[in-house]
């Protein structure tokens, strides 16, 4: 194994270091598939798949869009310019309301990965308890022949994709389904954090409740937001945003370093970029690898509003003896895998 080198010196002196988590997510055309079971990947936008990875390993992911109903105009991430018009309505304060992916849609995904020579399929979705994505994903698995594990991640954003991510090169390495599983699994152990300048969208989403809303808004509290148990949660009450996006480094670097092998971490914003460079910047540092920034998914944008400020601290497996080929780590018997209930599968 290669021990994880911590904070402070620079990538290029590093040469016995990790793999850097932005060079393990690149494609690698000459990496040796073991004669493991095909098995796909299936995911949704709220991912936040970066769109280049996700096409360079389009043969072993499929991402499907969430839509985005925006004064009574339907969107689809990805293929729709969904983020202009939602940073419109954000502004102008239209309707603004989000779906699931249809039932159907996931039946066709996992019945064209059967028809291309897939084995098996895991399904990897944004927490049940703030969409119906999981269970419209279950009924689909139930319609097809293809085994299909229905994976609820209980969380959204990077801390889902990075595990969908991670999933998606153990399929692409022929490793086995219990790695597949594994890697997948580790997302319940990736923390995000968040600050928003108006707890409004939440409340409108139904996302928190009215008292929580109005606590923010009338005393100009700016609380320390969180997915804790696949639910938004107050994690610390702040009385300003410059305090609360302080006190979001401060934990976001001492989650990180925490980590006995180190962390690979993320930033997401929406509709302030400059702000989110800075943030990005202010955690480097503490991250295994390059701080991957991604404007949220207009899915996630939807209820957390503009000026939204996100930050992704996922663990390295201990035992991660990542490859020079960037190969994903080995499964490690430590890290979390999903909870019982959490994945079913759908024969």
């Amino acid at each position: 194994m290669v021990p994880a080198q911590r904070r402070g010196t620079p990538a290029e002196a590093r040469p016995d270091r990790a793999v850097g988590f932005l060079d393990r997510l690149l494609p690698r055309e000459r990496r040796h598939r073991a004669p493991g079971p095909r098995i796909a990947v299936v995911t949704d936008t709220a991912a936040a798949i970066p769109a280049d990875w996700a096409a360079a390993h389009a043969e072993y992911l499929r991402v499907l869009p969430m839509p985005v109903m925006i004064d009574g105009q339907i969107y689809t991430e990805g293929l729709d310019d969904v983020g202009t018009a939602l940073a419109m309505a954000l502004a102008t304060g239209a309707p603004v309301k989000t779906s699931r992916p249809a039932p159907g849609a996931f039946q066709r995904a996992y019945e064209s990965l059967a028809a291309a020579g897939f084995e098996q399929v895991y399904s990897l979705h944004l927490s049940k308890d703030l969409s119906g994505t999981v269970e419209a994903a279950r009924w689909a698995a139930e319609q097809v022949q293809i085994p299909v594990t229905v994976v609820d991640t209980r969380t959204v954003g990077l801390a889902q994709g990075l595990a969908v991510m991670d999933a998606v090169l153990a399929a692409e390495a022929g490793r086995p389904a219990a790695d597949v599983e594994s890697a997948a699994g580790r997302a319940g152990g990736y923390g995000i954090c968040f600050v928003v300048p108006s707890l409004e969208q939440l409340r409108k989403g139904g996302r928190i409740g009215t008292a929580a809303s109005m606590f923010g808004t009338l005393l100009s509290v700016k609380p320390l937001l969180a997915i804790q148990e696949g639910r938004i949660g107050v994690r610390e009450k702040v009385r300003t945003m410059p305090r609360a996006l302080a006190r979001l480094v401060e934990i976001s670097r001492e989650a990180a370093d925490q980590a006995p092998a180190g962390a690979r971490m993320a930033v997401h914003y929406f509709g302030n970029p400059d702000q989110a460079e800075e943030l990005r910047a202010e955690l480097e540092s503490s991250s295994e690898g390059e701080v991957l920034c991604e404007p949220l998914p207009s899915v996630l944008a939807a209820h957390a509003g503009a000026g939204v400020l996100a930050v992704v601290v996922a663990p390295l497996p201990i035992d991660d003896d990542t490859a020079g080929d960037g190969s994903p780590a080995e499964a490690s018997p430590g890290r979390p895998g999903p909870e019982p209930g959490d994945a079913e599968s759908g024969t």
